[in-house]
């Protein structure tokens, strides 16, 4: 369904909504998210290309969210790492479909109902709720996050 590059990405987007105007080190996202530091580069390097994040490089460096956590969509951060796509045309080519056929019909309804929903959801949403575990880390980072927050 999303590849674990659009999940390590998302992870990383939940952890910096948490401090939007403090830039974090990518040594402390990848702690925080669980997520191998050497992935995590590759990642930040996407969604600071996709303009979701900015980074600054060296001692009291980091990235931070590039607008407001209720700005940023996870449709947003999907499409910028592992873009949904619905399915326009028979994707196996064939001549004389004037619809889609039964499966792709369902696979383009998948993918409907996939940006319909994060498409609505935003980062803000991922962390209103102060009550409820913090998204994407564990207990220890959860309570430093909001400690922050």
């Amino acid at each position: 369904m999303l590849t674990q590059t659009v999940e390590y990405a998302l992870r990383a987007m939940a952890c910096l909504a948490f401090n939007p105007d403090e830039l974090t080190p990518t040594p402390t996202l990848a702690e925080q998210t669980k997520v191998p530091a050497s992935y995590l580069a590759k990642v930040l390097q996407m969604l600071s290309a996709g303009d979701l994040i900015t980074g600054r490089r060296g001692v009291g460096g980091g990235y931070k969210l590039t607008r407001p956590a209720k700005e940023i969509s996870l449709l947003d951060v999907i499409n910028v790492v592992d873009p949904v796509e619905r399915i326009e045309t028979c994707p196996l080519g064939i001549t004389g479909h004037d619809r889609l056929c039964p499966l792709h019909y369902r696979l383009d309804q998948a993918a409907k109902a996939m940006i319909d929903l994060f498409g609505s959801a935003t980062l803000a949403n991922l962390i209103e709720d102060a009550g409820s575990s913090i998204p994407l880390c564990d207990q220890q980072t959860a309570t430093k996050l909001r400690v922050k927050k």
